[in-house]
């Protein structure tokens, strides 16, 4: 794994990303409607560790997410899922057109 020190940076910029209270206690994958589950337990893991390639591996099941807040609402340590996965999106957008442009 190649860790990028600027990544988790990047994830601020695009909004409030509190991925840190995550307890990794599985309530959200559980919950989860479309049955998503690499999200967001072991995405969040990947983006505080700096695994920007497994993050951007993912950027299918990102913007899968229907951000109904099911497992925001049933997170026993608060974490702003839906916030966190919009803050995802904004960063993945930009990779985008950051390739586009290139």
């Amino acid at each position: 794994m190649k860790v990028d020190t600027g990544f988790l940076e990047s994830l601020r910029l695009g909004g409030e990303f509190d991925a840190r209270l995550c307890m990794n206690c599985g309530t959200c994958t559980a919950l989860c409607p479309l049955g998503l589950e690499i999200l967001p337990r072991r995405l969040f893991r990947h983006a505080l560790l700096g695994d920007r390639e497994r993050v951007l591996g993912e950027s299918e099941a990102i913007f899968s997410c229907l951000l109904c807040r099911l497992c925001e609402a049933n997170c026993p340590a608060g974490v702003h899922i839906a916030e966190n996965v919009r803050s995802l999106r904004v960063v993945l957008n930009g990779e985008a057109r950051g390739l586009a442009e290139a």
